[in-house]
């Protein structure tokens, strides 16, 4: 059973993240000046790993860069994986 979990861009942090009860998964970035986000480290709490929250994670975080028109640059092996599995992704990295 999958959930539907708020995307925060917590910018003081630089991390895409997740409140879930008392977890707080996320995706790690850095931004360039020129219009590049570097998806940097992806992490889930041991308690709630296994539940597909990692890939929602990435899913909303890709939506949240082509919203904003930056291209990624992927280098968290999570997130390379991920667009290995979803090739559709791949227009992000221009």
């Amino acid at each position: 059973m999958k959930k539907d979990y708020e995307l925060i861009n917590n910018t003081e942090e630089r991390q895409y993240e997740f409140h879930i009860d008392d977890y707080v998964p996320r995706i790690e970035y850095m931004r360039s000046t020129n219009g590049e986000v570097y998806l940097t480290h992806t992490e889930v709490p041991p308690a709630i790993e296994g539940k597909g929250i990692a890939s929602l994670l990435t899913e909303k975080t890709l939506c949240d860069i082509e919203q904003q028109g930056f291209r990624l640059i992927p280098l968290c092996p999570f997130v390379v994986d991920y667009i290995r599995k979803h090739p559709e992704w791949k227009r992000l990295m221009k």
